[in-house]
C-alpha cells in the first residue's frame, strides 16, 4: 500500500471534514463541495486523516507541502547526531610522553562527543599488579572530568583492564559548537583579508602631497 495520502479524486468518500488552507475549520462538507473548493482555491484536497469519520482533509499546495517535507528530513538527516566509541589502548608503565599524547586523543573525543574506551593491556608479570592498571584508568578519568565521566567503571577482561568515558556534551551539541566556531574562523579570515594592507595606507597621504595646489589669479 501507498504511504502517500490520497488527493484529489483519489478520496473516495460521500463527505469529508474540511480544513482551510490557513487551519481553519470549515466543517463537514460533501466531497464534491470540497473538490469544487480546492479548485476555487488552486489548492489540493489531500486526505490527512483517513480514519477518522467522516476523513479529514486538507486544502493544500501538495506539490509544495511534499517539497517541503522532504527538505526537513533531509535536514534532520543531516543534524543526526551517531555516537561513536572511540578505543585508545594504553599500558600499565606509560612513560610521561606517550601519556600526554594518549590523554589528548582522548580530550579530543570528548569534546567531538564520542565515548571513549579505555584499554590497559597487561603483559607477562604485569597481570600480577592489576593495582597499576586501576590507578592509571583513576588519573585518565581525573584529568578530563571537566570533559567527560566514568560511564563504565574499570573491569578485568582477560589480560586486559577496560573503562568507559561518556562525554559531559551531547553529540548533537558539540556538532553545534564545531559548526559555530568554523563560522567565527571564516569571518575572522574574512576580516582579515577585507583590511586595507599597510602599504595601501601609506600611500594615500603620500598622493595627497602630489597634487598641485592651485594658484590664485592675479586680479
Amino acid at each position: 500500500m501507498s504511504a502517500e495520502p490520497r488527493i484529489n479524486d483519489r478520496i473516495r468518500v460521500p463527505e469529508v471534514r474540511l480544513v482551510g488552507p490557513s487551519g481553519e475549520q470549515v466543517g463537514i462538507v460533501p466531497l464534491a463541495k470540497a473538490l469544487e473548493l480546492a479548485q476555487e482555491y488552486d489548492l489540493d484536497l489531500v486526505e490527512v486523516a483517513a480514519t477518522a469519520r467522516p476523513p479529514v482533509c486538507k486544502l493544500m499546495d501538495y506539490g509544495k507541502f511534499k517539497y517541503e517535507s522532504a527538505m526537513k528530513a533531509r535536514e534532520a538527516r543531516k543534524n543526526q547526531a551517531h555516537t561513536v566509541i572511540k578505543e585508545m589502548k594504553l599500558r600499565p608503565k606509560i612513560d610521561p610522553h606517550d601519556y600526554d599524547t594518549k590523554k589528548g586523543h582522548v580530550v579530543r573525543f570528548l569534546k567531538q562527543g564520542d565515548k571513549v574506551k579505555i584499554t590497559i593491556m597487561f603483559r607477562g608479570r604485569e597481570q600480577s599488579r592489576p593495582e597499576l592498571g586501576f590507578r592509571l584508568l583513576q588519573r585518565l578519568a581525573s584529568d578530563v572530568e571537566d570533559l567527560g565521566f566514568i560511564e563504565s567503571n574499570p573491569k578485568q577482561d582477560g589480560r586486559n583492564m577496560i573503562m568507559v568515558l561518556g562525554p559531559h556534551k551531547k553529540k548533537t551539541e558539540a556538532m553545534a559548537e564545531a559548526r559555530e566556531a568554523q563560522a567565527a574562523r571564516k569571518a575572522e579570515r574574512q576580516g582579515t583579508t577585507d583590511a586595507p594592507s599597510e602599504g595601501d595606507t601609506a600611500a594615500a597621504p603620500a598622493e595627497a602631497v602630489e597634487a598641485p595646489a592651485e594658484t590664485p589669479s592675479e586680479a
